[in-house]
């Protein structure tokens, strides 16, 4: 899905050995690997002890698994020099000054609830999905984490961040898994039949992802997505959230200039991040609107009903509408809906 390969651009571990296998249905595989953190990690205890580093202990991080796939990842867009470049940062006085902090950290993934995460993600998964995955936790200079290969042998990279907590690591796990599991997700039928502005527009919808990943992550519709946040992250969350009408309207603008083939790939682009990043708003439109979607066809029609709209945006779409309208706000306030034509042109068809 051409939207995952863009927006995952935010993003896991195994230890030696692999997790449980869980009972649960669909079946869920999720294993992590330190190897790479721990090899780092081996690296900066050298050079705090001795000044210097032994070549066996650089030989032990470049055969890693964790580093193996991610320099696979890294040459894949273009990145040279990967080796050099760990080199250099490993030998910088930045991760030594951390090296405490760092060593808690990879300590605290190692005893993380990934079983725990793994079902809250598979619980907003369609019924029958296969959830596997390998998490590798890494000690690098950019603060990103990332996905790889999600079609074939799904990898999900974490930044090693010593200031979150691990309740904050295990909801941004059952964030990411959710995407890993959604990726599976097949194409609808007929999709293949619309014309190419129908389906680029499909791919966008997928965005929403964000906010369905929200939902999983906090484990149900009334429990708060930044629980395990800090009192900034929650005040930015909740001044978003109260944009959800003005938003629903940017995004609706968006989806028309798609379906009407305005936008170069590069233009698209563009507005398209304006609703997942920006400086002030680090959890965009799609994160907050999706979300609350999600969350209001939940209390109102069941998970079940919530989970039919998961591979296919659409009817997202088309359930909050019908909620919305059957579940007016007690303060008058009326809650934006989709536009008529708007659905039927996602869809293919005329308005009516």
């Amino acid at each position: 899905m051409r939207l995952f390969a863009r927006l995952l651009a935010t993003w896991f571990l195994l230890l030696a050995v692999s997790s449980p296998a869980l009972p649960a249905d669909p079946p869920v595989q999720v294993r992590i690997v330190t190897d790479e953190a721990d090899a780092a990690l081996a690296i900066l205890g050298e050079r705090r002890e001795a000044g210097r580093v032994k070549p066996a202990s650089w030989d032990r991080l470049w055969k890693s698994q964790g580093f193996a796939r991610l320099k696979k990842r890294q040459e894949s867009f273009g990145v040279k020099d990967v080796e050099q470049g760990f080199r250099d940062f490993l030998t910088s006085d930045e991760p030594l000054a951390r090296l405490a902090d760092l060593r808690r950290s990879v300590a605290d993934w190692k005893h993380l609830d990934v079983t725990a995460a793994a079902r809250r993600a598979a619980a907003y998964l369609p019924p029958g999905f296969r959830l596997r995955a390998t998490l590798y936790p890494v000690i690098k200079k950019t603060e990103n984490s990332f996905v790889f290969e999600l079609k074939t042998d799904p990898a999900i990279f974490f930044y090693v961040d010593p200031k979150k907590a691990p309740a904050q690591l295990e909801n941004t796990l059952a964030h990411e898994l959710h995407h890993v599991g959604l990726a599976g997700c097949p194409k609808p039928s007929g999709l293949d039949k619309l014309p190419a502005a129908q389906q680029r527009a499909f791919d966008e919808l997928g965005g929403f992802g964000e906010g369905l990943a929200v939902l999983a992550a906090a484990g149900g519709p009334d429990v708060h997505p930044h629980a395990t946040s800090g009192p900034d992250a929650w005040l930015v969350w909740e001044r978003d959230v109260a944009d959800f009408n003005a938003d629903v309207r940017r995004l609706e603008a968006f989806f028309r200039e798609v379906l009407a083939g305005h936008l170069s790939e590069e233009e698209e682009n563009k507005k398209l991040f304006t609703f997942i990043n920006t400086g002030d708003v680090p959890q965009g439109a799609f994160y907050t609107v999706g979300w609350k979607m999600a969350a209001m066809i939940e209390r109102a029609q069941g998970r079940d009903a919530l989970l039919k709209t998961v591979c296919d945006p659409r009817t997202l779409l088309f359930a909050y509408n019908e909620v919305a309208a059957a579940h007016p706000r007690g303060d008058g306030a009326v809650l934006a809906t989709w536009s008529p034509d708007l659905l039927a042109a996602l869809r293919g068809e005329s308005p009516r």
